[in-house]
């Protein structure tokens, strides 16, 4: 049997995949998808993080695949379906790196409170403007969390660690589970109308796609800041970018892009009031850790007891 890493994997998990009895491992930092599509017909697995697209194509092109996994939750670069049709599970790893994506949204949320990365210009540029970088305080701020899972309770925790009001919305969640976590249950509108910052926690999908748009913007707090460490094309770029202009929203974080790489044409990057990271929720040494070694001992379960874990499709 022979196995496929397309995006690198961590040492430790790299380690248990070698152990694995009968395994040839191809442990790759990065593939091209013509390359891709050249040599996956050997492989039996394949472990992807969110750089390599498995296509519908990759998966017609895979016939040996019996697991394609992928280290991390989001699923959006697999084509599920696809591999659903050709009887192929789809395997992640659920809540491996959801305390880093919560912990990026805090620091985001911190640094648009503090003007942290204009006062860094400033200073950089031989100015000393204290007056200019006066603040706000995150205490007693209303945070509206749209999606309540693992990322969204853990982001949840933190605000409230720092006397932060939460609200929420999970048409999913459960009303004994709002009050674990201590989040109000709201609706979406009242939500937009409340909160001082809005953090997105849903995956990419047709009912998703551009929910944040001048629309409901315009139901939103003048001033509001918005967070997407989610996935691109939740938010409408060109809409988001108009929003802070004209100044309704204060300011926004945005870790995750319509296209990627981000294009230079991408609204956003001349949208004031930004902090733009290159898709870095998860790229923590501890949340790589933990969805690579989970992802390996995935498939060495599968290998040596035929069990399936974390699968995303059924059958």
């Amino acid at each position: 049997m022979k196995l496929l890493v397309a995006d690198g994997i961590a040492s430790e998990a790299q380690k248990i995949l070698e152990s694995i009895a009968g395994l040839e491992c191809d442990i790759r930092k990065s593939i091209k998808a013509d390359d891709l599509l050249k040599i996956i017909g050997d492989y039996d697995f394949l472990i992807v993080r969110s750089a390599t697209k498995v296509t519908k194509e990759v998966i017609d092109y895979g016939k040996k695949l019996k697991i394609i996994g992928r280290a991390g939750a989001g699923v959006d670069n697999i084509d599920v379906k696809a591999a659903t049709e050709r009887g192929i599970y789809v395997e992640n790893t659920p809540g491996g790196n959801s305390h880093a994506v919560a912990e990026l949204v805090m620091g985001m949320m911190f640094a648009l409170a503090r003007k942290l990365n204009y006062a860094d210009a400033s200073m950089r540029a031989g100015k000393w403007e204290k007056k200019a970088f006066e603040g706000t305080e995150l205490k007693d701020k209303t945070l509206g969390i749209i999606g309540l899972g693992r990322i969204g309770s853990d982001l949840a925790k933190m605000a409230k660690a720092i006397g932060m009001k939460v609200i929420g919305y999970d048409p999913i969640l459960t009303d004994e589970s709002f009050k674990e976590y201590g989040v109000t249950k709201v609706e979406l509108d009242e939500l937009y109308a409340k909160s001082d910052y809005i953090s997105l926690h849903v995956p990419a999908n047709d009912k998703t796609k551009n929910m944040i748009n001048a629309s409901t913007i315009a139901k939103m707090k003048n001033g509001v800041r918005i967070i997407n460490c989610a996935r691109g094309g939740i938010v409408n770029e060109a809409d988001l970018k108009a929003a802070l202009e004209s100044g309704k929203v204060a300011g926004a974080g945005v870790d995750v892009f319509s296209v990627e790489p981000c294009q230079p044409d991408n609204p956003l990057l001349s949208a004031p009031n930004t902090i733009l990271t290159p898709h870095i929720g998860a790229s923590t040494e501890e949340a790589q850790d933990n969805v690579g070694v989970m992802i390996a001992n995935q498939i060495k379960a599968y290998i040596e007891k035929k069990e399936i874990i974390n699968a995303v499709n059924k059958f």
